[in-house]
């Protein structure tokens, strides 16, 4: 994937290549990306006045940052305790099965779907749940689990045709 310099430097300005604008700056580029492309830590390095080791350091420590690529779509499956002892296992199984992928493969390789584990979506009284794009939906099963997915999927052959 070709990085665009131009969408980074808006974003940037926005801030007023505030070194200090760090973390808002990686989080714009990531949801550019729907990741951190290693290519940008120089680029960034330069026109932050930072060094590439400094946002890296950002880069690696927040959880919320990935410096590998993502889907279009992001599956959290929470595994938090309310979740898990209400048989949250299965749904990551489920989904895991149908996009084929692992606990090591998260993402499928058109970039259409990532699936993840979170410890915690905050909806612990609708559990088990789970979210695409932040978008959390409760009380879930394995076969509402791929009901979803075939939507998702049909939305995407929409979108890339």
């Amino acid at each position: 994937m070709a990085i665009d310099y131009g969408i980074i430097d808006r974003i940037a300005a926005a801030w007023d290549y505030t070194p200090s604008a760090t973390i808002p700056i990686l989080q714009g580029v990531q949801e550019q990306y729907h990741y951190l492309p290693r290519e940008i830590f120089p680029y960034m390095a330069r026109k932050l006045e930072l060094s590439e080791a400094r946002i890296y350091g950002v880069a690696t420590f927040y959880e919320n940052f990935s410096l590998e690529p993502k889907g279009r779509f992001i599956i959290k499956v929470c595994d938090g305790t309310a979740c898990h002892v209400r048989n949250s296992a299965p749904l990551l199984e489920t989904l895991r099965k149908a996009l084929g992928l692992s606990e090591t493969k998260k993402t499928t390789d058109d970039l259409a779907f990532t699936v993840e584990t979170v410890s915690c979506l905050g909806a612990c009284a609708l559990a088990p749940v789970l979210s695409v794009n932040d978008q959390v939906h409760a009380a879930m099963t394995p076969e509402k689990a791929v009901a979803l997915l075939k939507t998702l999927q049909e939305e995407n052959r929409d979108v890339t045709g």
